[in-house]
């Protein structure tokens, strides 16, 4: 029936006798062709599902990283990409159904953004490929053993960054700091993995970490207050909960001028005084690269797991003022961007 109207609808003026066969032939076959040309262009379509704990600058900016590293090797969202997002909006529960769905719906490549999505997918799936995107710690986190390939469906980026070289930041900034407090959320893998390793060195320099805990983000202002006449800086890693609600602990440290200094660039926008830090938006298309590198057929399994590259300076002169800091003019002329 179907090429019995197709033939209708290519009707032409009457030939000689037995010339239509000719042309009748061709149709046949582009009518025959045609499923496995469609077939073949659905199978070019390859589907990338990304997922983030919380939505914030930052994890925006590795989205957006990841995204434009997709776009700029060919893979063209609405033509060979179907491209997925979703938020967990900070909730566990939703994460781990975020992750079953990209199983069910058969994601070529999967890629959580933080600790706990990270944990949510690999949970949910040993045979599609996961690369992971900033996680501080992915051997604590237990989703590889190490760096070296794991042999798995596992591979990605972390944004560990020196702890020492916070430190010095810090000390460049508030250069008699003896106490340095710290908000963040217990239960988030990569701040504990911070606290341990930021206690012990800050020990070694004569210096104390004091630690006010926020398990969630309406939490943040009342951890903040706790620390004000305790410490002399404040110190946020990239803890997902506290830069949420980063203006909210910007109001505290603005109130009670202590100095707030960050590991995430984008918090020195929204009111920190530096940050030492990844280009997030870098650090996304380093995490796409190796997107890339699987979309085209190589095993997560045989691509060993990367530490971000891209350290950049941020400085915020208005925060510093509005926090009783003078910052240094050669702390300014070596930062990357100074936000005014």
């Amino acid at each position: 029936m179907a090429i019995t109207h197709a033939m209708r609808a290519f009707a032409l003026p009457p030939r000689k006798p037995g010339a239509a066969l000719p042309l009748l032939a061709g149709l046949l076959l582009m009518l025959a062709a045609a499923p496995a040309a469609w077939a073949q262009q659905t199978a070019a379509v390859k589907h990338v599902a990304v997922t983030a704990i919380v939505q914030h600058p930052a994890l925006d900016s590795f989205r957006d990283g990841i995204k434009q590293e997709l776009d700029a090797s060919g893979y063209k969202e609405g033509v060979n990409l179907k491209w997925e997002y979703q938020s967990a909006q900070g909730n566990p529960g939703i994460a781990a159904s975020i992750a079953r769905k990209f199983v069910g719906d058969g994601a070529d490549v999967i890629v959580p953004i933080t600790t706990p999505s990270a944990q949510a997918v690999v949970a949910a799936t040993r045979s599609i490929p996961v690369v992971y995107c900033a996680v501080t710690d992915p051997v604590a986190a237990q989703l590889v053993k190490d760096l070296s390939p794991s042999g798995t469906n596992i591979t990605g980026v972390s944004d560990r960054l020196p702890l020492d070289k916070q430190i010095d930041l810090i000390l460049r900034i508030v250069p008699r700091a003896k106490r340095v407090g710290m908000v963040y959320n217990p239960g988030e893998a990569n701040s504990a993995v911070v606290v341990n390793e930021l206690k012990a060195l800050l020990a070694a320099r004569g210096m104390e970490l004091v630690e006010s805990t926020a398990p969630r983000t309406i939490d943040i202002t009342a951890a903040a207050r706790n620390l004000v006449g305790k410490v002399d800086v404040i110190y946020t890693t990239t803890d997902n909960n506290v830069v949420s609600a980063y203006e909210a602990l910007v109001k505290v440290a603005n109130d009670n001028k202590i100095a707030l200094i960050a590991a995430d660039v984008d918090s020195v926008k929204r009111g920190a005084i530096a940050a030492l830090g990844m280009d997030n938006h870098l650090l996304g298309r380093q995490t796409g690269k190796i997107v890339v590198r699987i979309l085209k057929g190589e095993k997560p399994g045989n691509i060993p797991s990367e530490i971000a590259t891209a350290v950049q300076l941020f400085v915020n002169t208005k925060a510093a003022r509005q926090q009783g800091v003078t910052l240094s003019a050669a702390l300014i002329e070596s930062a990357a961007q100074v936000v005014r």
